[in-house]
């Protein structure tokens, strides 16, 4: 294949949970640029249209905006079935949604330890059963799940979080030996320190400042963008032998 054509989607339909904001935004801009039809999600009805119809606007993609809990079976089911309806066929799926809990154990209840497992693990685990049917008919599946680098290091108050991606981390390995004969290549990225909503008010924390200036090989702060090629690369046939990977994203912080 033309090194030119590797990471082009034209034709392929992906589906982008937690498509909103952040890093699940930049990805679904990322797709739709590269030629994918992309259908995102989002819990908030208004804020997934808006968004939508701005990234179709941005990019001349097809974009569908769907409401969904991911951690609800029957929201995940009829995620997938939208999309099948609007676009008749499913090629990619990046498992984005997440929720980072933080504080001191003691502090944390049962039901914010439980609703991180919910939402990073159990919403990861259903969306890609749910889109199982759809990616097995794909011409070359591609499941990509978004962990962290809190799924392969620790950290202090972060006992829910570090759980939950570690689980993620997990949950890709063993779908990629399971879908390997279909086949569907299943991967993770493990996004380090990026400036996301989600991290911008611990941005100047002391444990922040920190891992920056004294764990981090490149010693700053990861642009949102900056997700943009490792995704394209695993999305793309550019991964065509690439499957149980955890690509870390992190500024070689893993390797500290």
């Amino acid at each position: 294949m033309p090194v030119n054509k590797l990471f082009d989607l034209s034709g392929r339909v992906a589906i982008v949970t937690g498509g909103s904001r952040g890093l699940g935004e930049a990805i679904a801009m990322a797709l739709a640029e590269a030629g994918a039809r992309v259908a995102i999600t989002s819990t908030t009805e208004a804020d997934i249209t808006e968004r939508a119809s701005q990234i179709a606007e941005q990019t001349g993609q097809q974009i569908l905006g769907i409401a969904g809990d991911i951690a609800n079976e029957a929201d995940c089911e009829r995620v997938v079935a939208e999309v099948e309806l609007g676009f008749g066929r499913l090629d990619i799926l990046v498992n984005n949604a997440g929720i980072n809990q933080r504080g001191p154990i003691h502090e944390l209840s049962v039901a914010d330890f439980e609703r991180s497992l919910a939402v990073n693990v159990t919403g990861t685990w259903l969306m890609c059963r749910s889109a199982y049917r759809l990616l097995a008919q794909a011409p070359s599946g591609r499941v990509i799940n978004l962990g962290s680098t809190f799924g392969t290091i620790a950290a202090p108050n972060r006992t829910a979080y570090t759980s939950a991606k570690g689980a993620v981390h997990q949950l890709t390995r063993a779908l990629a030996m399971e879908w390997a004969h279909v086949p569907i290549n299943v991967n993770a990225l493990a996004p380090g320190p990026f400036l996301t909503d989600m991290n911008l008010a611990d941005q100047y924390s002391e444990h922040a400042v920190r891992v920056i200036n004294q764990e981090v090989a490149l010693k700053r702060w990861a642009e949102i963008s900056e997700i943009v090629g490792p995704l394209l690369f695993l999305a793309s046939d550019a991964s065509s032998y690439v499957t149980g990977s955890i690509l870390a994203v992190d500024g070689g912080w893993t390797t500290h």
